[in-house]
């Protein structure tokens, strides 16, 4: 089944010709890539938990008795501020070495790293103890964003690899609504000890880890990394493996692949040539990767940043009932990539992209005018806020399937980190310090204006997709962007668009901004 070609050299250096990526775009759905999805995408679940839980402890490690002898403050101020950084330099650090050394063995290091730092912040006694391992917690979690969604990206066949990154990217706000629901339960005295509830919760964080990464075990290296970086062998084994299983499994051959690759082997790329290819070859693209993150990391800082002081400072809801509220437009926030993500396949990308962005951004302005004219309790504040977010959580999820899928396979996953370490500084540090001054005022004026500046620039990252976003549905990553390592004298097209059932060809490469 293989047209795999090669040239006698060494491991790398030799030049080949493969078809394994239009191989694996070919695929039909089947149990195995639900392995993949369960095995590398559940770990946003955590990420959300993890956000969630520690902003609702805050009140309780405060107390008297909580073992701790910490503030409310530094709970949601320092430490929040600590994971953020980790988050930041953990995906900028992980996301070079994934690159380097492969997806396999990063994302296998980088949920160990949670694992372990989580643990050990179930058992703090002391604030600057807490303070590390948040940062800890924080730096295993931003390795996860650039080694998962490159290997997603580069498992997953073209036709569904927009709607299935999408939903992966959502589910964090599955972890949100856990984490909600498990604070008002781990926080009830009636039920456990002050200073034991709050560390069972993180305790249970670390337990789900564990079994994430026992079911890891069992998902293979990207084929496409391995083809790149010399092990050509291997990547004709995984593949090979897996057309096995299908074929077992649906109980016929698999179609025939179209097109093959002739890439040059090699075992790294430079920071230069990384910097080189994104600003300089993907300037327009870099532009859209910037815009998106930044326009998503606004809004939803505009939004939940003060969603707990908005409720109780205008609407009188008791500070223990915030969590009820939180968990009704974590809900909202889930059903946007769920229920919208197939459309991404289908209708495109550029349309889906700038449509919900747009959306989301004109919803909010209807909501700080509903706000300011007095017109909305604390009920109808939350439907508001569900149907922006329903729209705004498509289209955050949009960013990070973006930056995954236009850049070349060697530069992807410090792209994904540099793009995404960039949003979590704008949305962890300028965001709150911007918002939080705004929100806790008590000025409904303060707060409105908080509102549209996320609806402001929510709506200028939708225009800038409307222009430039690139339409990536169903076409092979190779596609998209040609891989530095491809030789440029044999295009053999490698890279033809992946059929699926739903429709016809996408465009091809020319159409890229």
């Amino acid at each position: 089944m293989s047209t795999t070609a090669e040239t006698p050299s060494s491991r790398t250096g030799r030049t080949i010709t493969t078809n394994i990526p239009a191989r694996l775009d070919r695929l039909p759905w089947s149990r195995w890539h639900w392995t993949i999805v369960i095995g590398l995408g559940t770990v946003w679940i955590l990420d959300g938990l993890e956000v969630t839980v520690v902003g609702n402890i805050a009140g309780r490690l405060s107390e008297p008795g909580s073992g701790l002898t910490i503030t409310s403050g530094q709970t949601t101020g320092t430490a929040a501020a600590l994971y953020v950084a980790g988050a930041c330099t953990g995906a900028l650090f992980w996301g070079r070495l994934t690159d380097r050394f492969g997806r396999k063995n990063l994302f296998m290091i980088t949920l160990a790293v949670y694992l372990a730092a989580t643990a050990l912040t179930a058992v703090s006694f002391a604030p600057w103890w807490f303070f590390l391992f948040r940062f800890l917690t924080g730096f295993g979690i931003g390795g996860e964003y650039a080694a998962i969604n490159s290997a997603i990206d580069e498992l997953i066949p073209a036709q569904y690899r927009g709607r299935v990154d999408l939903i992966i990217n959502g589910s964090f706000w599955l972890g949100a609504v856990g984490g909600s629901l498990l604070s008002i339960v781990a926080l009830n005295t009636d039920l456990l000890p002050a200073n034991l509830g709050w560390r069972l919760t993180f305790a249970l964080g670390a337990f789900l880890a564990l079994v994430i990464l026992l079911v890891r075990r069992h998902v293979p290296e990207s084929p496409r990394w391995l083809l790149i970086h010399g092990r050509d062998r291997e990547a004709e084994e995984i593949v090979s493996n897996i057309e096995h299983r299908i074929e077992t499994e649906k109980g016929e051959a698999l179609a025939a692949p179209e097109g093959e690759l002739e890439i040059h082997q090699r075992k790294s790329v430079s920071f230069l040539e990384i910097a080189r290819t994104v600003f300089g070859q993907y300037r327009k693209r870099a532009v859209l990767g910037f815009s998106l993150f930044i326009g998503q990391a606004f809004l939803y800082n505009a939004i939940t940043f003060g969603f707990g002081a908005i409720l109780t400072k205008f609407f009188n809801v008791p500070a223990d009932h915030t969590g009820y509220y939180f968990a009704v437009i974590a809900i909202g926030n889930f059903c946007g990539p769920l229920l919208l993500g197939k459309l991404f396949d289908t209708v495109g990308r550029r349309v889906m992209i700038s449509s919900t962005y747009l959306l989301s951004g004109l919803l909010l302005f209807g909501t700080a005018w509903l706000f300011d004219q007095g017109s909305l309790s604390a009920g109808t504040l939350t439907a508001c806020w569900c149907a922006v977010l329903f729209f705004a959580s498509a289209g955050a999820s949009s960013a990070y399937l973006t930056v995954s899928e236009i850049f070349p396979m060697e530069t992807r996953a410090m792209s994904i980190a540099f793009f995404y370490a960039l949003g979590t500084a704008v949305g962890g540090i300028s965001g709150p310090l911007l918002f939080a001054d705004l929100t806790n005022t008590g000025k409904v004026g303060d707060t409105v204006l908080a509102f549209q500046i996320g609806a402001t620039l929510m709506c200028a990252a939708g225009l800038v997709a409307a222009a430039l976003a690139v339409r990536a549905e169903r076409r092979s990553l190779e596609d998209i962007a040609r891989p530095l390592t491809a030789v440029a004298s044999k295009a053999k097209g490698a890279t033809r668009t992946a059929r699926g059932p739903q429709g016809p060809a996408a465009p091809p490469a020319a159409s890229r901004p």
